[in-house]
């Protein structure tokens, strides 16, 4: 069900029009805008990098071994949805391979900097894309799955996106999160990539709790690099006058397999059941309850 940013009224059908009030969204280029305010970026994440990000991912061993991740979590444990809305998608490089997972799957993507949108737009034709703030999801009850993957780190009120990524899945529907661990990795790092916070465990399943979710399943993973990433964070704590905040995104391709391979492996581990205790990054994946 879609719903009105204006009156908050509930409606069905193809138009984003509001039978109650009127309301309907502007629209740029194809895509609908539900949060002009934001569309520009400056907020949580730097416009300028989604070029770098769009020609950086496609090889990058963590965002490869990231999807694969995110998509074995989707067919796990949501194997019969039909409908996904990923809140963030960013260039489309994960929502391109759960396209690529489930053809027949419909797939939604929404970024708040619109900039994003035409990178995703290339990557996955077929998918319904939108401009929009996470803390206002234009959806009721709509889809079987929500993700935002790297998303609510960037954004002060968390609480609020988890309550609307339950909001706008059908009960019974899963959400899938993922977002950067423990504070005390804390360095330049993630003040360039407009970071609020990195997560403790404890702390996300009590917000996601709070929001209404019913954790399913919940591990570590990039836990093989804690130690490389420990050193990275460190050196950055005094970054020099030329640093690069899109350094770690860059590593050399003698590297880059070997990691690849070593994140193979701890999927490998979580898809037999092993919870990762500690690691770069933290899943989560949960349930609306019935």
């Amino acid at each position: 069900m879609r719903r009105c940013l204006g009156c908050g009224a509930g409606f069905a059908g193809a138009s984003w029009r509001c039978p109650r009030c009127g309301h309907e969204p502007a629209v740029s280029g194809r895509f609908p805008v539900f949060a002009p305010e934001l569309a520009g970026g400056g907020v949580g994440f730097d416009p300028a990098h989604f070029a770098q990000f769009a020609r950086l991912e496609p090889d990058h061993f963590w965002f490869r071994a990231r999807n694969r991740l995110i998509v074995w979590a989707i067919r796990r444990h949501f194997g019969s949805a039909k409908s996904l809305l990923e809140v963030g998608c960013g260039t489309g490089f994960v929502l391109s391979g759960i396209a690529t997972a489930f053809p027949a799957m419909r797939v939604t993507g929404s970024e708040a900097a619109i900039e994003g949108l035409a990178f995703a737009a290339e990557r996955v034709p077929r998918a319904t894309l939108m401009q929009m703030d996470a803390r206002r999801v234009p959806f009721r009850d709509e889809f079987d799955v929500v993700g935002a993957f790297d998303v609510i780190e960037h954004i002060e009120d968390d609480r609020a996106v988890l309550a609307e990524l339950r909001a706008a899945t059908v009960a019974g529907g899963g959400v899938v999160l993922t977002v950067p661990q423990h504070p005390w990795l804390w360095s330049e790092y993630d003040v360039r990539q407009h970071h609020v916070r990195r997560y403790r465990a404890r702390d996300l399943r009590a917000k996601a709790v709070a929001a209404g979710l019913e954790i399913i399943r919940m591990t570590s993973f990039v836990t093989a690099l804690l130690p490389l990433m420990m050193l990275s964070r460190y050196a950055q704590r005094r970054p020099a006058a030329d640093y690069d905040p899109l350094a770690d995104l860059k590593p050399s391709r003698w590297l880059n397999g070997p990691l690849e391979r070593l994140l193979d492996v701890e999927r490998v581990l979580i898809r037999a059941g092993v919870r990762l205790p500690a690691g770069g990054s933290l899943l989560l994946v949960a349930r609306r309850p019935v």
